[in-house]
């Protein structure tokens, strides 16, 4: 079962749907259709492979205006509606191919500048996205501001033409390949949300340091970025000065539906969860899953699922109105992490010892893949916000509370 959901079933989505899989089809180079490709494609984010047919499908890509369907026209993207732009990207990669644009600048920092950015930033900065040109990162936690992101510490003091910027970020995914950032900073020292202000720093500028994390895997995607006296031209503050705590929610809004969309936690068995249990634990007299457990455990689940499908409808529509942010996208957060990490311990049940596989012979790609997938995405409750940060949201939302209270 797939957690990206076909949002419309018209006969105009399933004619854009059947278009994209046929272009994928005609376009996507076949050597990179194998998954040792794939994996490295993966793998490798957010520095992602270079050269030959990688860069080839970069390019079709960037010509079709498929990378960011949804931005306007002009800027590069696709002048898709919100519906018909999660077709194009679900069809992509359900058609086996992946967008090699996708980052930080289509998933989070181009949707928040298309609408808070002025025109100029915009005609900057959302052309060199839609192109593959640049990479972005996020500047938002810090080692005493994660859970509590508005206790942030690092500060930009203005110089008259510019700010001056001293801090440290933390955790910063994809900071040691990134060309700019997206940066909370305090302006106010006396106010704790309404003295944050949103800039744009470019990583190139001299003060930015960059310290790679290492983590027991060996693999670093994470780092420490520290700003000593960095100035910034006053050109890239992303709307008002102090009023930044606003734009920086609506962007968590966008990370967290990216969240929802992401294929890497969809890795090992995507098949139906009945079909696998069946194949593994066989059936009944009356052609069931022979384990009545499981059976009724998978049937809870798909219910859960289909209320999912119609969450993420409902952040479509959203987004359609271009509503500011809600309670919608931290319930789906929440009850996607949950769903999916569910999903996968049923699979490690249903595998049984087949389960237990973290590398070497006796057991197939897909058993590894599900087991792995199963520890990576434990993690799925912390990033983004908490799963108890997603709570106390939901409930200011609801209540109509401020942030601060």
């Amino acid at each position: 079962m797939n957690i990206n959901v076909a949002i419309d079933d018209t006969s105009h989505l399933d004619e854009l749907r059947a278009e994209v899989r046929a272009w994928v089809n005609d376009n996507f180079p076949a050597s990179l259709r194998t998954k040792e490709k794939q994996e490295e494609y993966y793998q490798s984010m957010p520095k992602y492979p270079t050269g030959g047919d990688w860069d080839l499908w970069k390019q079709r890509i960037v010509e079709k205006r498929w990378g960011a369907p949804g931005w306007p026209v002009e800027l590069g993207g696709g002048g898709l509606d919100p519906v018909e732009a999660h077709a194009v990207s679900q069809e992509i990669i359900r058609a086996g191919a992946f967008n090699p644009i996708s980052g930080m600048g289509t998933s989070m920092l181009g949707p928040t500048l298309l609408q808070f950015g002025n025109d100029e930033q915009k005609r900057t900065h959302i052309p060199r996205v839609t192109k593959g040109e640049v990479r972005w990162c996020q500047g938002y936690s810090e080692p005493g501001a994660g859970s509590d992101l508005a206790s942030l510490r690092t500060k930009a003091e203005d110089k008259g033409d510019h700010y001056l910027v001293n801090g440290q970020k933390i955790w910063t995914s994809g900071s040691l390949y990134a060309d700019w950032c997206f940066c909370l900073v305090r302006t106010d020292q006396t106010k704790k949300q309404e003295g944050i202000s949103f800039l744009l720093i470019d990583m190139k500028t001299p003060g930015v340091d960059v310290r790679p994390i290492k983590i027991i895997s060996g693999i670093s995607p994470f780092s420490e970025v520290f700003f000593t006296d960095v100035k910034v031209p006053k050109e890239n503050l992303v709307g008002q000065i102090n009023k930044g705590w606003t734009i920086a929610k609506r962007l968590l809004q966008h990370e967290r539906n990216a969240v929802n969309n992401n294929r890497r936690q969809l890795a090992g068995d995507t098949r139906p969860l009945d079909v696998i249990a069946k194949e593994y634990l066989g059936t009944d007299a009356q052609g069931r899953i022979a384990n009545e457990e499981i059976r009724n455990r998978i049937i809870k689940h798909m219910m859960e699922f289909k209320a999912l499908t119609l969450m993420q409808a409902r952040m479509v529509e959203e987004a359609k109105a271009n509503k500011g942010p809600s309670e919608a996208t931290s319930v789906a957060k929440n009850s996607r992490a949950r769903i999916q990490q569910e999903r996968e311990e049923l699979l490690i049940e249903i595998f049984g010892f087949r389960g237990l596989g973290q590398d070497g012979e006796g057991f197939t790609d897909v058993e590894l893949d599900t087991t792995r997938a199963f520890l990576s995405n434990k993690a799925m409750t912390i990033f983004s916000g908490t799963t108890e940060i997603q709570n106390n949201i939901i409930a200011k939302r609801m209540l109509g509370l401020l942030d601060h209270q």
